[in-house]
């Protein structure tokens, strides 16, 4: 049985890491939602969803948007890790569709929506069952890379990591941030090496391509995105985007 959901975000929404016993097939209907699971963070608009397979840890957040779940008792074959997939108009009008059934309380828990498919959820015809068996041979991987920035642990980095963080257009250099968190540039360095697995340059590098992301499915232009996350050219910002990423920001939701 596939069970789907919308769930109305409002700015700065948050649900903290959790898990659920299903499948689950998520993406923004409208807006834009992340989210972190093992192996990174997808961002994901209308055009492409996240499936997470059960039992996966992962968080989701965003707004104002409207995030939509599909939740799926059976999974295609090879989809064992988070993957992203596709929406192509069919699909989100099949999640659509069932998604006018009987919703769940508005204060549902990870738990509760798991244990709709125990109860009562208005199934009769073979109709809903072709809907969801084409739902399902719609899943297509998309193939993209993933960014992932993780946080380091100690004191000093984590101050200078959550500053980089919110503002990911701060020009200042190794030495400049290492003078902010009262280190050393060389410990500074080590600090992010020890704690991320990466050099503190190509940790920054990943918090930016993760902001333009938010920024390109809004349909921001990419030279008021490379602006915004700290690239002096626009031609900059495309060549660490592609490196990334594979493609251009042009191409990358249009896949």
């Amino acid at each position: 049985m596939i069970v789907a959901r919308d769930f109305q975000l409002t700015a700065g929404t948050r649900f903290p890491v959790h898990r659920h016993a299903t499948h689950q097939l998520t993406w923004a209907a409208k807006g834009v939602v992340s989210v972190t699971a093992p192996g990174g963070v997808w961002v994901l608009p209308a055009t492409r969803a996240l499936w997470i397979p059960a039992g996966t840890p992962h968080a989701l957040e965003g707004g104002p948007a409207v995030a939509r779940a599909v939740y799926v008792d059976r999974a295609p074959r090879g989809f064992h890790t988070p993957t992203v997939v596709v929406v192509t108009p069919l699909l989100r009008e099949l999640a659509a569709h069932l998604a006018t059934f009987p919703p769940l309380p508005a204060a549902a828990s990870a738990s509760a929506l798991d244990a709709a498919f125990a109860g009562p959820v208005r199934s009769s015809a073979a109709a809903r069952r072709r809907a969801e068996a084409v739902l399902l041979d719609l899943l297509q991987p998309a193939g993209v890379a993933t960014i992932d920035v993780p946080m380091p642990a100690d004191p000093r980095a984590l101050l200078v990591a959550e500053a980089v963080a919110a503002r990911p257009s701060d020009g200042r250099d190794l030495d400049g941030w290492a003078r902010h968190a009262g280190a050393s540039a060389r410990t500074l360095a080590r600090l992010f090496t020890d704690g991320t697995g990466m050099s503190f340059g190509r940790w920054r590098t990943n918090v930016r391509l993760r902001a333009a992301l938010s920024l390109l499915a809004t349909g921001t232009p990419v030279a008021v995105v490379a602006r915004r996350v700290g690239y002096r050219s626009p031609s900059a910002f495309i060549a660490a985007f592609r490196q990334a990423f594979g493609v251009s920001p042009g191409a990358y939701f249009s896949l």
